[in-house]
């Protein structure tokens, strides 16, 4: 049975990546404040960088501003992806970066919003809502879901970490390991990952010791201040898997996103060389 895990490490090996392209169309790196815009610009990046892409990140926020006509554009975003899948003859996943979390039944409207209208293969959730708010998203073990464990982001000091005294132990843990413990406790179809962000790499590490078969997606490498040899060195599984690394701005800002790309791709494969020396 293929998961969305199986199908996600098949496509790592085809493209000898761990590189997520992120797709963010900032209104100020448009030609102009538009759709059709912010369609134009990330269907340049996903033609230039889909050889290196282990995956696509697209950010329903920036093509939800532009309300409808956005909606439409995130949807043929998507599209471009799998034709760009087709001519490489390599499935590449889709996550739909657009952090959900409801009550089941919206979850339900969610899910099928992200899976079946947009064609996304996989959703970044919010689990403050608890199982039942993520179970829509998992039932069918092609569709992924990342869990927000540890984000990028210093505001994430207010709540993930504080300490949380889980049922049944006497033992405290900050709330991000909590989370991390949930992730892999759920993850029985193999379609459940985190999210831990590279500004945290002390943290990322001992998430790593707690759950060290999921998949982490680690937002934060260049321009949230993230760094990439130690976002390896503290994230990577030990069979140099489960991480995926989204660069955004890195790539999109570049004069040449394709060079870019494969430059950030050749950089992760020779650390991991290096690591493993």
């Amino acid at each position: 049975m293929e998961t969305f895990f199986s199908f996600l490490e098949k496509r790592v090996e085809d493209s000898s990546s761990l590189l997520c392209i992120g797709l963010d169309p900032h209104i100020p790196d448009l030609k102009e404040s538009s759709a059709a815009s912010a369609l134009d610009f990330c269907l340049t990046l996903v033609k230039q960088t889909a050889p290196y892409a282990a995956a696509f990140k697209p950010n329903a926020a920036f093509f939800e501003v532009f309300g409808a006509e956005g909606w439409s554009a995130l949807k043929q975003v998507i599209e471009a992806i799998s034709e760009e899948s087709k001519r490489l003859g390599s499935k590449i996943p889709v996550i739909l970066d657009a952090k959900r979390g409801d009550i089941a039944s919206t979850a339900e409207a969610y899910a099928q919003s992200a899976f079946e209208h947009l064609g996304a293969h996989c959703i970044t959730l919010n689990p403050y809502l608890g199982h039942d708010s993520i179970e829509p998203f998992i039932s069918n073990p092609e569709n992924g879901i990342f869990l927000l464990c540890k984000t990028s982001n210093a505001g994430s000091m207010d709540l993930q970490n504080v300490l949380v005294l889980p049922t049944g132990s006497d033992s405290p843990m900050p709330l991000y390991n909590y989370v991390a413990h949930l992730a892999q406790k759920w993850n029985v179809n193999n379609n459940i990952g985190i999210v831990v962000g590279a500004t945290h790499p002390k943290i990322m590490g001992m998430i790593r010791a707690s759950v060290p078969d999921l998949w982490f997606l680690t937002p934060g490498v260049g321009a949230q201040g993230g760094e990439l040899e130690s976002t390896l060195r503290s994230g990577l599984r030990a069979d140099g898997k489960g991480l995926l690394i989204p660069i955004s701005r890195g790539i999109s800002r570049s004069s040449n996103p394709a060079k870019a790309a494969a430059e950030f791709r050749d950089q992760i494969v020779n650390i991991k060389r290096d690591m493993n020396r």
